[in-house]
């Protein structure tokens, strides 16, 4: 399955709220404006929800500037849809759009723009793109964490992309088993093989099992634990997983 087609298949809609968390706080214009702003969203997500991707598209761009925050989070929405149309280009631009519109502090489309830059193998502004998360969101913002780590390991910075899973645990979310798998081949490749085995078995613990990367770099580190062999440590297996929503 390609990258794009494996987001596309968790991307699922979420409540309508705030844009995101360590945004400027702003007004949101009248209460009528608001109203009409929400309404637009809501009739989106439920257009976006049955994928009926080109209606989401109108009922978002609806949302009118004035309406501040909401209007973010419909440039946001837009994006969102665009990336399901395979439309990769144009989601870029919203996404940016999005940040603009939130002076940069809008950690979920930093991260939604970092995965489109991926798509078309733009790794350098990608990581850029995903450190903007972090920064934006004080740190909280756990897959962005897991995307930069990922994108180290490719560079085999092993030491590094350790680290960025590391902080990808410490914040809850979906993230996290893949996060364990990943860290454990990141200690393997540095010779660390028992605390690598230590994280294939928490990331199996969290999935009951249902994880078969981790399951087989677990047996593959018993084996490497008892004859260590450079082509064993090259068969772990990296975990990808993502997801963002339209809100």
């Amino acid at each position: 399955m390609s990258q794009k087609k494996f987001f596309s298949a968790i991307l699922s809609v979420v409540l309508i709220g705030g844009v995101a968390t360590a945004q400027t706080r702003q007004s949101a214009g009248s209460s009528e404006t608001l109203a009409e702003a929400i309404f637009a969203i809501e009739s989106g997500n439920r257009s976006f929800a049955k994928a009926d991707y080109e209606s989401a598209l109108r009922e978002y761009r609806r949302v009118p500037r004035s309406a501040r925050n909401k209007y973010a989070q419909a440039l946001y929405n837009i994006g969102v849809c665009y990336y399901e149309l395979w439309r990769i280009e144009e989601a870029i631009n919203f996404y940016r759009q999005a940040l603009v519109e939130q002076h940069g502090r809008y950690p979920r489309a930093s991260y939604a723009l970092g995965v489109a830059l991926e798509d078309q193998n733009r790794l350098i502004e990608a990581k850029e793109a995903y450190r903007q998360s972090i920064v934006a969101s004080e740190g909280e913002y756990g897959p962005a964490h897991y995307r930069l780590g990922l994108l180290t390991s490719i560079d085999g910075d092993y030491e590094v992309a350790a680290a960025c899973f590391r902080k990808a645990i410490a914040r809850a979310g979906a993230h996290v088993p893949a996060s364990h798998n990943n860290l454990g081949v990141m200690l393997a490749h540095q010779g660390r093989l028992i605390e690598a085995g230590r994280e294939f078995e928490i990331a199996l613990k969290q999935t009951n099992g249902n994880f078969d990367d981790a399951a087989q770099n677990l047996k593959l580190c018993r084996s490497l634990l008892a004859t260590p062999t450079t082509v064993q440590i090259a068969a772990l297996k990296i975990a990808s997983m993502s997801a963002f929503a339209v809100r």
